[in-house]
Formats: structure tokens, C-alpha cells, sequence
């Protein structure tokens, strides 16, 4: 039979007063060091020999009371015999107070510590107070219990002092103590609510493992050498405001699961987020980074906000996650910013940052937007995004950038472009230190295209600088835009085609060219075809042009006028290019907003250009001349059948006159006539010599054949006007093929 083992705490390494010890029960008893001189500690001596051992202490003695247990009136006894008249506080020299147990209230206000003290493994079960204590050496509080309210306001620890593995059960207050040597919270526990604001930390201080299950306050805390909080767990809010790091500062893997509040907060050292936790609102607000800062691996479930802060050094936010809204509104990035890896499940907003050393930004994942507008790069740049959407709006880019993307829709309205920025397709997944990014977040819908990226607009912005590489502008806006005829489109460009299908215009089937358009004139021919808007969130139909942002106000949407000019910047912009099909479109484009155009183009030209897209679209469809060219030629053919060919050719017809030995001879031909009904015009000889003729006539010469007066004339038009159809078919198809 096994003896169970005993949960009584083994007796301590002092002399002990073994007051009330059972042998059964408990075999130590109090744990209270002996009296110098006695056998009982101070608690349990009797009444008289306490008198005399307290009467004969002189403030500035030497206490040690380890494992006493303290009541309220014996503290206050023991501080009366230290008081110190000249100065009117309690003096205590070296004080020890290991394993001592304060059962009621226990105050320490004022009193001034000058030797070593220690409370280490002390238990305060009632309220304690520290308050302007003065600790002029080592002071250790490790593994002390406070069961209720503790407070340090304004202690002054001379030295250095230890709270390793203290325990706080109720609420604690440090406000405006001052640490001047180290300072050690390691492991301790805060179960209430707790105040370091305005606290000073002269030296090295460390909260490593710490945890704060209550609102914590930080504010205005200086925190002058090294400061750890590495592994620290803030179970509710945690407020650094306007604190200060004069040196390095390690925040690696804590845990924030309450709002996180870092505003204005001065780092002056290397600053350290890596793998830290931010459950809920977690806000860096006119925080200033003079040394690196880094933030790899971390997490922020909740909104997050860095507006105003700066980053001198390094920022590097690689493989962190934001689950929520990200803001780095006027954020200033002077040194390297990394965000390789960095994951945003909301948005990322960095309106107005200022990035002046960041010479890479991602490659980063994006669920919502990510927002550079007004943003400010000083140097080259190279952006890699899987993005929703991504706002530029005058963002101003310095030197040349390069932006890689995937997915994104993207908005460049009044960019500022002082050197050449390309904005590209990035065919595969991106790829970071740790191999391919994931890009789980935007995987829905699943027939999300990683390569489709989409130009919104480019309105206001100068396009002299513009590289548009494998990019899509069907929805893209260009009104407003500046040298659009130096713009450069690289790679698969796509834009807008013309509605498919058959249409009725009246009582008449139509059906629209097919060509690359330009979202501005499906805008306008929605409006001028009073199409109703489509529903919010609704696809247009592809048998439709597509109404435009501002359908129901026609004063905001560009008519033909503006349009044209558009298509005609464009077109030179192809033309520069050696892209000649692409300039046809865009010419066939602007001529038909200049035949729609009944402010700015003449009433005369809108019936030349309404001719000339009749006969040949613009010079621009072989098919529509030459079909023309076949009517006319068969027209031809009709006409001389009918009555352009004589019935019979004339035959020359010789007369004389004889006078004396002379013979006169006159030889004429009688005009070519026609004779007979139509059945015997249409024949097939006549229509073989109707034939020749229409098809001289297409080159410009003449058959010899004999006509009639009618026939003449015939012929005479068709020599003007089919070659002229066959000029424009061979345009038309120069047009497609030029290069």
C-alpha cells in the first residue's frame, strides 16, 4: 500500500515559527521567520517582546519578515517604529519579505525602501498600495499574489525590480512610477484591469509571457532601453498611445484579442510584430517607425488602421494576414516596405502614403481593393497584386513603375505619370521566399479569369507614360484623358465589340458592324436608343449597347463630338504602333460619331460620310463595296441588255456619183438601233456583250462595243462610278492587312 503524497507545501529554508502546526494536518505551521532573538516571527510573538523588538527598530533598519502573516494593524505597527520624523515618511532598509501573507488591506504608501527588498512568493489577499514608494535598490516582486486591487502610483524604483510570475487578480495601477533600473513583468498575470500610463522604463523592460486578461492602459509609457512583450496575451483592449520606445521594441507572437491602440506611439528602435495576433481593432494611427518594423507572419482579424504613421526604415508586413479592413491612409514608407506574402480579406486602403524607399510592394494578396489613390511614389517601383480592384486615383507616380496583377480591376482617374509606369498581366501565381502565394481568397467565383484585368479608367490622367500590356478595356473610360494618342497598348488588348445579333430599326432588320469600340460610345448610343437602365448589379445584355454610370444624365456622358476625338487620338496611337486593323476600327469609329454629330459636323459632310459608310463602311468593309460593285456591275449589264445594245450592228452603207471620168464615194454608218421585244434582248449573246462592257468599265477603260445613245451613257457612269467601288474594296482590304 502506497502512502498518498502530501499537498502541504514543504517547509521553508528559514527558521520558521511553526505556530498552530499539527502533525496530521499541517506538520510546518506558520512559515514566519523567527524574531532575532525569539523563536516566534513577529506575528505571533507575544505582546510585550513585539512592543520591545519593534521600540528598539530606528528607521532605515534592516526587516526581514519572510512568511510572516500580516494583518493591517501589525504593517502599521512595523511602519510607525521606521518612521522617519525628519523626512515624514516610513524608512526601511533592507527589507525582506518572502512567502509573507497580508490578509487585510496592506499600504506601503510613501514608504522609502534604501536596501534590497523582496516580496517574492508573497500573498496580498486584501487591498495594497504602493503609492510614491520609493525603492533606491533592488526590489522583486516574483511569483507575488495580489487577490484585490494593487497599486504602484507614482513608485519610484531606483534600481531594478522583478514581477516575474506575480499574479494580479484584481485591478493594478503603475501610473506615473518610474523604473530606472531593469524592470521584469515575465510571465506575470494580470486578471483585472491594468495602468502603466505615463509610467517611465529607464532601463530594460520585459513582459515576455505576460498575460493581461483586462483592459490595459500603456498610455504615454516611456520605455527608454530595450522593451520585450514578446508572447504576451492581451485578452481584452490594450491602449500604447502616444507611448514612446526610445530603443528597441518586440512585440513577436503576442496576442492582442481585444481592440489594439498604438496611436501616435514613437518607435525610435527596431520595432518587432512578427507573428503577432490582432483580434479586434487594431489601430497604429500617426505612429512613427524610425527603425525597422517588422510585422511578418502577423494577423489582424479586425479592422486595422495605420493612418499617419511613418516608416523610416524597413516595414515588412510579408506572409501577414488582415481579415478585415486595412488602412495606411497619409502612411509615410521612407525605407523598404515589404508586403510579400501579406494577405487582406477586406480592403487595403493606403490613400495619400508617401512610399520613398520602396523599391518592391508585394507580391500581396486582396479579397476587397486595394487603394492607392493620391498615393505617392518618389522611386521605381515594382507593385505585384491578386487584387479585386485597385484604385489609383491620382496617385502620383515619380519614376517608372512596374505593376503586375492579377484579377484586378483597375482605376487610374488623374494619375500623375512623370515617368513611363507599365501595367501588366501576370500569367502565373506570384511566388514569395516560401513558394507560390495562395490565392484562396479570390478562387470565387470559380470562373474568376487570374488573367482578366480590367482598366476601369484612365480619365485625367496623362497617357504619354502609359504601358497597357494584355489588358482589358472593354468598360474603360478615356474621356478627359491627355496624349491618349501616345498611348501604348501592348500584348491582347481588348475593347467593347458592337452588339451581336440582328436588330430592328423601324420596320427594317439591322445588324451592327462587327469592331472594337469604345465604352464611351456604347454610353452614348444606350442613351440615344432610351434603353432603360440596366438593375444594379445587372449584366447588360450582349444584344445591347451598355449604358454607362450616368445614363439617366446625358449631360455627363461624352457625346459624338467628344467621342470622335477619342477614337481619333486612339487610332494614332495604333498607327504608331504599325497596327493598322486596330487603326481601321478606330477610324470606322470616328467617322460614324462625326456622322452622328449634329453640333459640330456640317450638315453637308454628315451626308458625304452617311455615302461613304453606305458604299464601303468608311473605306473600311470589302464586302460592303464589293457587294455594291456587284449590284452596279449587274445594273449595268441589265441596262445594256435592255437597252444599251443595238439589235443588230450597223452595217456601213457606200454611195457614188459619177461625174465625167470622176467617181465620188460616200461611206456612212446608220446609228445602232434597237428593234424587237424583250425576249429577244435578253439573250445570252447580248448578256456576253453586256458582260464586256461592265467589266471595262470597272477598269476604267473602254469595250469598242457599239451602243446605242443610252449605251453611252450607261457605260459613261459605270466607268465613274464602279471603279471607284473598287477602290474602296481594295482599301478595305489593305486596310485589314497592312501592317
Amino acid at each position: 500500500m502506497t502512502t498518498p503524497l502530501s499537498s502541504v507545501p514543504p517547509a521553508p529554508s528559514w527558521p520558521h515559527c511553526g505556530h498552530e502546526a499539527d502533525p496530521a494536518g499541517d506538520p510546518v505551521g506558520c512559515r514566519g521567520i523567527h524574531v532575532p532573538g525569539h523563536t516566534f516571527c513577529l506575528a505571533h510573538l507575544p505582546d510585550a517582546d513585539r512592543t520591545t523588538y519593534l521600540a528598539g527598530l530606528t528607521p532605515g533598519a534592516e526587516i526581514d519578515c519572510r512568511g510572516t502573516p500580516f494583518t493591517t494593524p501589525l504593517l502599521n505597527a512595523l511602519r510607525s517604529a521606521l518612521h522617519d520624523a525628519a523626512t515624514g515618511n516610513d524608512h526601511f532598509g533592507r527589507a525582506r519579505f518572502d512567502g509573507a501573507e497580508f490578509s487585510g488591506g496592506a499600504a506601503f504608501d510613501g514608504v522609502q525602501f534604501s536596501g534590497r527588498t523582496s516580496f517574492n512568493g508573497a500573498q496580498f489577499s486584501g487591498r495594497t498600495s504602493f503609492r510614491e514608494a520609493q525603492f533606491s535598490n533592488d526590489a522583486t516582486f516574483d511569483a507575488v499574489r495580489f487577490i484585490s486591487e494593487a497599486r504602484f502610483s507614482r513608485v519610484e524604483f531606483s534600481s531594478s525590480a522583478a514581477f516575474e510570475h506575480a499574479e494580479f487578480s484584481g485591478d493594478v495601477g503603475f501610473e506615473e512610477a518610474q523604473f530606472l533600473g531593469d524592470a521584469w513583468f515575465n510571465r506575470a498575470q494580470f486578471s483585472g484591469r491594468t495602468r502603466f500610463d505615463q509610467v517611465r522604463f529607464a532601463d530594460r523592460a520585459g513582459f515576455t509571457g505576460a498575460q493581461f486578461s483586462g483592459a490595459t492602459w500603456f498610455g504615454r509609457a516611456q520605455f527608454s532601453r530595450t522593451t520585450s512583450f514578446g508572447r504576451v496575451r492581451f485578452s481584452d483592449d490594450a491602449r500604447f498611445d502616444r507611448a514612446q520606445f526610445s530603443d528597441h521594441a518586440r512585440f513577436d507572437e503576442a496576442q492582442f484579442c481585444g481592440d489594439a491602440g498604438f496611436g501616435e506611439v514613437q518607435f525610435s528602435g527596431d520595432t518587432g510584430f512578427d507573428r503577432a495576433q490582432f483580434s479586434g481593432t487594431a489601430w497604429f494611427d500617426g505612429a512613427r517607425f524610425a527603425g525597422n518594423a517588422w510585422f511578418s507572419e502577423g494577423q489582424f482579424v479586425g479592422r486595422t488602421s495605420f493612418d499617419r504613421a511613418r516608416f523610416s526604415g524597413d516595414a515588412a508586413f510579408g506572409q501577414t494576414r488582415f481579415s478585415s479592413l486595412a488602412q495606411f491612409t497619409e502612411a509615410q514608407f521612407s525605407g523598404p516596405a515589404g508586403f510579400s506574402g501579406a494577405q487582406f480579406s477586406g480592403d487595403a486602403l493606403f490613400y495619400r502614403a508617401r512610399f520613398e524607399g520602396v523599391p518592391v510592394m508585394g507580391p500581396l494578396v486582396c479579397a476587397g481593393r486595394v487603394s492607392l489613390d493620391a498615393a505617392v511614389f518618389t522611386l521605381p517601383v515594382t507593385l505585384e497584386m491578386a487584387a479585386r480592384n485597385v484604385s489609383c486615383g491620382r496617385t502620383s507616380w515619380e519614376s517608372t513603375a512596374t505593376v503586375r496583377l492579377r484579377y484586378a480591376a483597375v482605376d487610374l482617374s488623374h494619375s500623375v505619370l512623370a515617368a513611363p509606369v507599365a501595367i501588366t498581366v501576370h500569367a502565373a501565381e506570384f511566388t514569395t521566399a516560401r513558394g507560390p502565394l495562395p490565392e484562396t481568397l479570390l478562387s470565387s467565383p470559380s470562373d474568376a479569369d487570374p488573367t482578366h484585368v480590367r482598366i476601369t479608367s484612365v480619365q485625367g490622367a496623362d497617357a504619354a507614360y502609359l504601358v497597357l500590356t494584355d489588358t482589358d478595356l472593354t468598360d474603360c473610360l478615356f474621356s478627359g484623358a491627355f496624349h491618349l494618342d501616345q498611348l501604348r497598348l501592348e500584348g491582347r488588348t481588348t475593347f467593347a465589340s458592337t452588339p451581336a445579333g440582328l436588330h430592328r430599326r423601324g420596320p427594317w432588320p439591322v445588324r451592327w458592324t462587327r469592331r472594337r469600340t469604345l465604352a464611351e460610345e456604347h454610353h452614348w448610343r444606350a442613351q440615344y436608343a432610351g434603353q432603360a437602365a440596366p438593375s444594379s448589379g445587372a449584366a447588360g445584355s450582349p444584344g445591347q449597347w451598355r449604358a454607362g454610370p450616368h445614363h439617366l444624365d446625358p449631360a455627363r456622358t461624352p457625346g459624338p463630338e467628344g467621342v470622335a476625338a477619342l477614337y481619333r487620338q486612339l487610332r494614332k496611337a495604333f498607327e504608331d504602333a504599325k497596327n493598322e486593323p486596330g487603326a481601321a476600327d478606330f477610324y470606322y469609329g470616328e467617322c460614324e460619331m462625326r456622322r452622328h454629330d449634329i453640333t459640330g459636323t456640317p450638315k453637308g459632310e454628315r451626308r458625304l460620310l452617311w455615302a461613304y459608310w453606305l458604299l464601303s463602311g468608311y473605306g473600311l468593309r470589302a464586302s460592303r463595296a464589293f457587294g455594291w460593285l456587284l449590284a452596279a456591275m449587274s445594273l449595268t449589264v441589265l441596262l445594256l441588255m435592255g437597252v444599251g445594245l443595238p439589235t443588230h450592228d450597223p452595217d456601213p452603207a457606200t454611195t457614188g456619183t459619177l461625174h465625167g471620168n470622176r467617181i465620188s464615194l460616200h461611206t456612212s454608218s446608220p446609228d445602232p438601233a434597237l428593234h424587237g421585244g424583250w425576249r429577244q434582248r435578253m439573250t445570252w449573246a447580248r448578256a456576253e456583250k453586256a458582260t464586256r462592257v461592265a467589266i471595262n468599265s470597272v477598269v476604267f477603260r473602254s469595250s469598242g462595243q457599239n451602243l446605242t445613245p443610252v449605251g453611252t451613257y450607261i457605260e459613261m457612269a459605270s466607268r465613274l462610278f464602279e471603279p471607284t467601288l473598287l477602290a474602296l474594296g481594295a482599301l478595305a482590304v489593305r486596310g485589314r492587312i497592312k501592317r
